[in-house]
This record gives C-alpha cells, structure tokens and sequence, in this order.
C-alpha cells in the first residue's frame, strides 16, 4: 500500500512591522469613514472610532495627532480609493463618449459600495476645508491629464485650455447633482443609476463634447 501523506495546512506568514502599522492606520481611517457617514464630522468622536476599529485610543494617538488630523486625511483617502476604482474598472481600450459613460458607471459603482462616500464629501467643506480643497485639486488635476490626452487624440476638437477647465467643472458638478437625484436616497444608501440617465449624459457629452 502506498502510504497518504497527511496535508498540512501551510504557515501563514507574519507580517512585518511596517505591514502591521499600515494596517493599523488604513483600519483606523476605514473606521472613521463608517463613523462619520453614519453619524456625520460633528459626532465622530475618537472614542468610536477607536472602538469599531478595534484599538485602544493611545494607538490612535500614534497615528494621527488629533481628531481633525484623521478629518484631513479622510477625503482624500476615499478620493483616491475612489479614483482606483474608476482607474481599474474602466477597459484600457475605451476612448471618447464610451470611455466617459465608463467613468459615469464606475463612479457610481464606488458610491454603491461606498455610500459613506457621500457624506463625507459633502460635510467636508465645512469640516475640513483643507481636505475637500485638496480632493478637488486631485480630481480636477486627474481630468484635465483625461481630457488633454483625449485632445491628443483627436477625440476632443474646438476647446481651448480655459475652456476645457470650465468642461471638467461641468462633468464633475453632473456627477454630483445625479448622484443627488438619482441615486442618493437620503438614508445612507444608493442604488443603480437608471438607464435613461445614463443615456443623457452619453449623449451630451458625445454631441456636445466629442462631437465633430
């Protein structure tokens, strides 16, 4: 008879100290992006933070200097973590009105996901102003780099440099006001997008935008 070896379970591996610090800090601003989104900046006491992070509140204290640090550093987390998403979801191939209604559909996937998201950019301009400045700067930044590639292209014809900064503004504040109204429920939660707003907004920015 052959003899069966007994499989055993491989050893996990330890993770090093950085690896434990960056996890820490990243589950520490996770905690205060579910605390803030449900109970707002004004409540968001470093005490629950802490307790749904699972720490002690001097572990905090070795992250971040103050409840207004994490405020800080809050926005502009999820605005990247935002950007990521819609970065990975997009195909790479797309271009024009179709990689546009890509970058609509996976803004309001993150929002699904992250309904937390929503609040806290709104609150942010007044509970931390340096914050929201800075996330606006990031995304602003990050479509002007979209939009001149697109010029670069071909796709985009007819817009100057000013102009095209007044363009960014104008699809960004869309997301914004259909997220409000077709989306946002008031409560803390989303839903998908209609179709039929999705369908718009493709064909505004393929008539007035990447049209001939």
């Amino acid at each position: 008879m052959t003899e069966l070896s007994v499989l055993r379970p491989a050893k996990q591996r330890r993770m090093t100290r950085e690896e434990k610090a960056r996890d820490t800090y990243m589950r520490i601003l996770e905690a205060a992006a579910q605390v803030v989104g449900e109970d707002g900046y004004a409540d968001a006491s470093v005490s629950k933070i802490t307790r749904l992070a699972g720490v002690a509140q001097g572990t905090f204290y070795n992250y971040f200097e103050s409840r207004q640090h994490i405020f800080d550093k809050l926005l502009p987390h999820m605005g990247q973590q935002m950007l990521d998403h819609i970065r990975t979801a997009v195909p790479a191939g797309l271009t024009g009105a179709d990689r546009e209604e890509a970058r609509l559909r996976a803004f309001f996937d993150y929002l699904n996901r992250h309904p937390a998201f929503y609040r806290i950019l709104y609150e942010a301009e007044i509970f931390a102003p340096k914050a929201h400045d800075e996330h606006f700067r990031v995304l602003v930044e990050g479509y002007r780099g979209a939009l001149n590639r697109a010029v670069e292209r071909g796709e985009i014809r007819g817009y100057d440099e000013q102009e095209l900064e007044a363009v960014i503004y104008m699809l960004l504040s869309a997301r914004a006001y259909l997220a409000m109204r077709y989306v946002h429920d008031g409560r803390g939660g989303t839903g998908p997008i209609p179709e039929h707003v999705v369908d718009a907004y493709v064909k505004l920015v393929t008539r007035g935008l990447f049209g001939s």
